[in-house]
């Protein structure tokens, strides 16, 4: 029932509004007496949110509608609000037709495996705590949780810039402050923060996608940036692009940065989990790239770097140059996040987006990222200098479809067992066979019935050739 990213899959098909009654029934009967529910902008999720608070009602919890908010809205939300749980309404990155949920912690963790687990059980035999008339739940609005995570994040970036300063007056050698910002002045007679907020001189593109990741320009904008947005009118039908944040659903985004004097572009999906990036000629960030600028701002000597079995060499090497290490994970924000609970992860990531940092929340956040990206554009002058930093080895991927993705990913594995050697073979997590100059991996999508394939290696020819290998276990078991 749960994939790596919750509950999703077609309206009217997998996703119902029985399906989101059972839940909102299952959250409450594992316990849950006070439970937040948010819901992104698609055209379905009014309906899918009021049925989900719905059962949670009718199995005694009291619930606090949200609204139409982002997903790490109402991750915070849930500890915000000395709520149990909480139910967000949502199909992230996935195509119009598609709605789910995703269930949330106190800690801003999403469920991990024991508690979907429960939930599902309670699903399939229909075991809920439903109570007589004088014990259902009570239904409360609260309407500024968007306001409060603005607030937050202006609070954090803030802080960050604050702490900088005070390190360089506690390093102080007579040297002078080389932080540079582009020479120009964000106010021209907007809403825009003043000069000395930190991000003051730096153009910003944000490409809501439609979405509900708004509140990013907001953010932005109180930090003192000049703020342009695209596709900003929230639309659950995504008519400015599809809500996933590609290279080729930004292209709009990269033209207009390229073609302006803005410092970056920032792209979020639907609900705003995950965060993409353009430099100021118009290059769109790759995902591991983004992640090696990320971790090697935050780690030290000695801290671990979260991140799945997909990740590029290039994270690797950026940690061990600082005396850290990544710790791989399965793919999944939900297992990110599990192993970003650990005292000495201080940073997870996955190249599609989602970014975690543990001190702050555990949930993706999307406008957070964006934010922390800004900030360190702010400190280095240039994003595209930023990225010429980070090494760039050939990595290739490539989607297959096939119905019975599960099915074959058995047969896969069992092909893979019997042609490589134990010492270069993991399974935790799909097929992970790695080379002294490369790897790939061969795993089931969580959300769609595909099977990805990933390789990389040090050059182009050999970047192909494991890749055609990693295509050759499936042609073999079709």
């Amino acid at each position: 029932m749960f994939g790596t990213s919750g509950i999703r899959g077609p309206v009217g098909e997998e996703v119902t509004a029985d399906l989101a009654l059972s839940v909102g029934r299952a959250v409450a009967s594992e316990g849950a007496t006070r439970i937040v529910v948010g819901r992104d902008p698609r055209v379905s999720g009014r309906l899918l949110a009021d049925a989900a608070m719905a059962g949670a009602e009718e199995c005694g919890a009291d619930v606090i509608d949200l609204g139409m908010v982002a997903t790490p809205t109402l991750a915070r939300s849930v500890g915000w609000l000395d709520a149990d749980a909480g139910i967000m309404v949502t199909a992230s990155h996935n195509p119009t037709p598609d709605n789910g949920l995703k269930l949330w912690n106190p800690s801003g963790q999403a469920f991990d495996t024991d508690q979907r687990e429960a939930i599902s059980r309670r699903i399939e035999s229909g075991d809920y705590e439903l109570k007589r008339w004088d014990g259902i739940g009570s239904k409360s609005t609260q309407s500024d949780a968007t306001d409060r995570h603005v607030e937050a994040l202006v609070e954090t970036i803030r802080r960050g810039a604050d702490d900088g300063r005070a390190g360089d007056e506690d390093a102080d050698d007579g040297s002078t402050d080389e932080r540079v910002v582009n020479d120009r002045d964000a106010d021209d007679g907007g809403e825009d923060g003043g000069n000395d907020e930190p991000l003051s001189g730096l153009t910003v593109v944000v490409d809501v996608g439609n979405g509900a990741g708004g509140l990013t320009a907001d953010a932005l904008a109180a930090l003192g940036a000049h703020v342009l947005t695209l596709n900003a009118q929230p639309d659950g039908r995504f008519p400015g692009r599809p809500s996933e944040p590609t290279r080729e659903n930004c292209r709009a985004l990269c033209e207009f940065v390229a073609e302006t004097d803005a410092d970056l572009g920032i792209a979020h999906d639907g609900d705003a989990d995950r965060m993409r990036a353009v430099t100021e000629s118009g290059q769109f960030v790759q995902g591991d790239v983004q992640l090696a600028l990320f971790a090697r701002a935050v780690v030290s000597e000695g801290q671990r770097v979260a991140a799945p079995v997909n990740i590029s060499l290039a994270v690797d090497d950026e940690l061990e140059a600082r005396g850290a290490s990544l710790t791989r994970t399965r793919v999944g924000d939900v297992f990110v996040a599990e192993r970003a609970t650990e005292p000495d992860v201080v940073f997870g990531g996955e190249s599609s987006g989602a970014w975690i940092w543990p001190d702050e929340t555990l949930c993706p956040d999307g406008p957070l990222a964006a934010c922390k990206l800004v900030a360190l554009v702010a400190a280095a002058g240039s994003l595209d200098g930023l990225v010429s930093e980070i090494a760039s080895y050939p990595l290739r991927r490539r989607s297959v479809e096939l119905d019975d993705k599960y099915g074959a990913m058995a047969r896969i594995e069992e092909a893979a067992v019997a042609e490589y050697a134990d010492d270069r073979l993991t399974t935790t997590d799909g097929v992970h066979v790695a080379f002294d100059d490369g790897w790939f991996l061969v795993r089931a999508s969580g959300t769609q019935p595909l099977i990805r394939l990933t390789a990389e290696a040090r050059d182009e020819a050999r970047t192909e050739e494991l890749l055609d290998q990693a295509a050759g276990l499936i042609d073999g078991v079709r």
